[in-house]
């Protein structure tokens, strides 16, 4: 894939989001390249903040991340066991700079998830650097900024951006 257009991106991040959804969380990973980052920085940072030198939500490089989505799948992960029910929308979808070899996009999102009797509300700005694959993108870095002041009422966050 030499360039990119935004109904191919917009695609690609419904794509994402469906399959986080439907809880195909092993499927969801191969979307990843081997270097990615996966981020939610704290909603007091700002939106440039380092997670080198600040608390983040998460904070997972590729492995990292490969084992939360292994322990989410397993019946002892007690905080999404049974799996919350959640439903994406994602919007604005912007490509904001093309380089050789990648891109970089944006969105926005909102994330309707229920358990435990209690539906939550998640809302923000997706940054992502997707890289250019021969039929298709893989995300090089993901960076889930959260517009609301924290994490309350459920004061919880899996997977759920």
């Amino acid at each position: 894939m030499q360039s990119a257009n935004r109904t191919e991106v917009e695609d690609f991040l419904f794509n994402e989001a469906e399959l986080l959804d439907q809880w195909r969380l092993p499927e969801w990973l191969t979307l990843f390249t081997d270097d990615a980052r996966y981020e939610v920085p704290c909603t007091d940072l700002p939106a440039d903040a380092s997670s080198d030198v600040n608390l983040f939500y998460i904070a997972d490089d590729r492995a990292r991340l490969g084992e939360r989505v292994k322990r989410l799948m397993k019946r002892t992960a007690h905080a999404e066991f049974p799996h919350s029910k959640t439903s994406r929308i994602v919007g604005n979808v912007r490509i904001h700079a093309r380089h050789e070899d990648e891109i970089d996009v944006t969105s926005v999102f909102q994330t309707l998830r229920t358990k435990d009797g209690v539906t939550d509300l998640y809302f923000g700005t997706n940054k992502y650097r997707l890289a250019l694959r021969d039929d298709s993108f893989r995300i090089r870095e993901k960076r889930c900024l959260l517009g609301g002041e924290g994490l309350r009422p459920s004061g919880r966050i899996s997977i759920v951006l």
